[in-house]
């Protein structure tokens, strides 16, 4: 057999299930679909002789894989980035990453509802239970999802919201069970499969297409019920990085706001778009203040760039709720005339 890197996804199958042997791998073997079984099969029955170090490269991967994924599940797909890049170096981890990007997108579930219009979709689901809502709402188009959540019963926005932020991972079976309901009632063809849904970004990427009073009524009740998450989630509506969307007279009030020295960290460790944004909106002389102070601080601490950068969100956040500065964002409130 070739080695590691050089074979095929069906080989590297029947090496891992050759390897962790009968007993596990049945167990495994039995919920894969019918026609990978039988590639996997036919691969198994003609493997005659597997060298040690093509095992070990094989689970080597496997095991790297498993973990990318979990940590995608616990932070993100940065988080999960800067975790591999520490135990395994950036090459390797950039490599793993790809190869989890092209699993979790060979197939995607929910193809009924991803092709259904909005406003036929909410009429089909909105009298569902809240986490049957929350499920399909986190397979759907971040901007379809979130034009859903603002038409249904103000009464269960919020309750839908907190699924989709709390949601891990669903049974495949589950998953089944409400895209056979869609199939009938849409009369489209479905694939299903396991995949990472929801979380605290997914509910973010939807809130960010919803009307502002519509996230307003959401933020408000899960901060009664789950304050911890209302804030995790309010940090994340709006990133450092986002400044650039800001117009001109926004970003000018927000340095009104900011403390330079606050300035100076977070633009340390931010992008020449973001510093020019910044830059091109203040005055020439403070322009060429805050790029000596950046110059003169040297090597800084990446947790002080990121509680800098917080700094400055905190504040955006606080003046686009009081009305003074426009944050441009999907719904009823993008785009103002």
């Amino acid at each position: 057999m070739a080695r590691g890197d050089k074979l095929s996804g069906v080989q590297k199958s029947a090496v891992l299930f050759i390897t962790l042997g009968p007993e596990i791998s049945s167990n495994i073997v039995k919920k894969l679909p019918e026609n990978d079984i039988q590639k996997i099969t036919f691969e198994i029955a003609n493997t005659t002789r597997i060298k040690p170090e093509l095992k070990d490269a094989v689970i080597d991967e496997f095991i790297n894989l498993n973990k990318a994924k979990d940590y995608i599940l616990e932070g993100g797909t940065e988080y999960a980035k800067n975790l591999l890049s520490k135990a395994l170096g950036v090459q390797k981890a950039m490599e793993i990453m790809e190869k989890v990007g092209e699993a979790t997108q060979q197939y995607r579930p929910f193809g009924v509802a991803r092709k259904a219009d909005s406003q036929q979709l909410l009429s089909l689901i909105m009298n569902e239970h809240p986490q049957t809502i929350a499920l399909i709402l986190s397979y759907v188009q971040p901007e379809k999802a979130g034009q859903i959540l603002s038409g249904l019963p103000v009464e269960i926005q919020s309750d839908v919201a907190r699924r989709i932020a709390n949601m891990k991972s669903t049974s495949p079976t589950v998953v089944r069970e409400i895209e056979e309901v869609l199939e009938k009632k849409l009369s489209t063809v479905i694939r299903s499969d396991l995949a990472t849904i929801g979380g605290i970004g997914s509910l973010v990427q939807i809130l960010n297409q919803v009307d502002r009073g519509t996230e307003k009524n959401i933020i408000e009740h899960l901060e009664n019920d789950e304050p911890e998450l209302a804030e995790k989630v309010r940090s994340s509506l709006f990133v450092f990085e986002d400044i650039i969307g800001l117009d001109n007279a926004s970003i000018q009030r927000v340095i009104r706001e900011v403390d330079t020295k606050d300035f100076a960290l977070a633009l340390k460790g931010s992008s020449e778009e973001v510093a020019d944004a910044i830059y091109k909106n203040m005055s020439k002389r403070a322009a060429a203040t805050l790029k000596e102070d950046i110059e003169y601080l040297g090597p800084v601490r990446l947790v002080d760039v990121e509680k800098s950068q917080q700094n400055i969100v905190g504040i955006i956040r606080r003046l686009d709720e009081a009305g003074e500065i426009i944050i441009a964002r999907g719904g009823g409130d993008a785009i103002i005339v």
